[in-house]
């Protein structure tokens, strides 16, 4: 029997939900301030997956993210399908609960709808119970915004998912567990004439995975503990969902918070034990390697990274900062992508910048390249490869006072800090240069270039680091000072990630 090895997505997949429908399964995963969010997976083996779309184009209110919110946004979201549509709800924890659907998963997905407005609302769950018609929901909450957390809250909903019925009530009151803390993530099912509530708990890094049941929605609801780190060295194990297969297969994908490759993506064998509770794992620990799901045998797949950019246009992999602004890419009849230095005044701060393009840094070794042009007149515009996150760095071009290209290489390592001078640099004939990261263990970058003599390294070794809740990412960029008028533009080409 052929096998997998965890994590079956590696790289940051935060918080994951999975359904099925039919034959194929379906993910979503936080994108919190990244434009477009909430990325749509698919699958028909739980093992190999690949990027279909995503079900939000913008982030709303759109004045809200027009500069960069990388923490903040999508939070936790969970997908269903239900009465023909689907279904995902998030939390913003400074707006509230949201809603969209679509007849298909590659859309048309609905405008962000507020089904509940509040500061700390976060990781919500629908439910819609088919034999009573009934529709409930329940979301966990954020300190930081509301001063309330370790506890769950339940609502009646409307069977059309765009309100709630009540004022909510605590169903589950983790202070009164003893030893749960920051209990949030609950994922709501119906399984054996009970509700369930699958939810982590003890924190991100050093947490565990909880199950809860009652026989009503309202509880009173026992637990336990049913996934734990014990001797494996995949901490957490927190939030994710669970799916059964068309065949009756129990599954439940979780993820790993793993530094600055962020929440990678697990998935654990379930099954119901004789007193009704599920065990998950090897017997509530984590497994590494594991005989595959029962499903036709699929090719491999994973999410894309390479990127040859056709007409100009960039694939699904990439995403904004912040909400894009009209012309900052532009589609054209070759290869390439042309992005335009737009002026901004926090040019030395990649972390400041909207117009960044970013991907996903992946989870094992690898090696980074493109191929840059700079073709601007403007003195300071620059455009460059990067990892970022709250330090970054990067390497790339940049047009000195005479309008000629350098190579430069600039990083800056803590939150307050300016960019630096990573290494001298030197001239780049014709704005030409080939950048190149290499990624090793611990997320170690060692940067180079070549100018036309082979590449050269270039300045000490970067530690990437993540955001808070997001990981490191991996970006491409065009900026100029301010001033008047257009500051020329950089073309990106033959993007290419290889395993080291």
């Amino acid at each position: 029997m052929t096998t997998y090895t965890n994590p079956i997505l590696d790289a940051d997949w935060s918080d994951p939900d999975v359904v099925r429908v039919g034959d194929d399964f379906y993910l979503t995963a936080s994108s919190f301030g990244r434009v477009p969010g909430l990325p749509l997976l698919h699958s028909r083996d739980l093992v190999n997956w690949t990027l279909v779309g995503h079900a939000l184009e913008r982030l709303e209110p759109e004045q809200q993210f027009t500069t960069p919110r990388h923490d903040c946004g999508v939070w936790a979201p969970s997908l269903r399908h239900h009465d023909d549509r689907f279904w995902i709800f998030w939390g913003d924890p400074d707006q509230g609960i949201f809603q969209v659907n679509a007849p298909q998963i590659r859309g048309p997905w609905s405008r962000p709808h507020l089904v509940k407005e509040g500061r700390g609302l976060i990781d919500p769950c629908p439910l819609w119970d088919d034999e009573t018609g009934e529709a409930y929901l329940v979301h966990a909450w954020a300190r930081s915004r509301s001063g309330i957390s370790n506890r769950l809250t339940g609502h009646r909903m409307h069977p059309d998912g765009t309100s709630l019925l009540d004022a909510g009530k605590t169903i589950v009151d983790g202070d009164r567990i003893p030893g749960w803390f920051t209990l949030e993530g609950p994922k709501l099912y119906q399984h054996g004439g009970w509700f369930w509530i699958l939810a982590p708990a003890g924190g991100v890094e050093t947490g565990w995975q909880g199950a809860l049941r009652a026989r009503g929605f309202f509880g009173p609801y026992a637990e336990r503990i049913v996934l734990e780190q014990r001797d494996t060295d995949v901490n957490g194990p927190h939030q994710g969902g669970w799916v059964r297969t068309q065949g009756g297969e129990d599954w439940f994908l979780h993820f790993q918070q793993r530094g600055a490759y962020g929440r990678v993506v697990h998935l654990q064998p379930m099954r119901w034990g004789a007193d009704g509770w599920p065990v998950i794992g090897d017997d509530g620990a984590p497994v590494a390697v594991h005989p595959r799901p029962g499903l036709p045998a699929q090719p491999p797949a994973a999410p894309a990274t390479d990127d040859d950019f056709p007409g100009g246009r960039f694939g699904r992999q990439w995403q904004w900062t912040a909400n894009p602004g009209a012309g900052w890419a532009t589609q054209h009849s070759g290869d390439g992508l042309r992005l335009a230095c737009v002026r901004s005044g926090d040019a030395h701060d990649l972390r400041r910048l909207p117009h960044v393009l970013t991907q996903r840094l992946p989870g094992m070794p690898c090696v980074v390249e493109v191929e840059l042009r700079l073709d601007s007149p403007e003195s300071g515009a620059r455009a460059g490869l990067a990892v970022l996150g709250d330090a970054f760095g990067w390497i790339g071009l940049e047009c000195g006072p005479d309008g000629s290209a350098r190579l430069v290489h600039r990083f800056a390592v803590a939150a307050a800090d300016r960019e630096r001078d990573a290494s001298r640099g030197c001239p780049a004939p014709r704005g030409r240069a080939r950048l190149r990261i290499e990624i090793g263990a611990g997320a170690r970058c060692r940067f180079s270039y070549d100018v036309g003599a082979g590449f050269v390294p270039s300045g000490p070794v970067f530690a990437a680091t993540p955001w808070r809740w997001v990981g490191a990412l991996l970006g491409l960029f065009a900026v100029a000072p301010e001033g008047p008028g257009p500051a020329g533009a950089a073309t990106f080409t033959q993007f290419r990630i290889s395993a080291r």
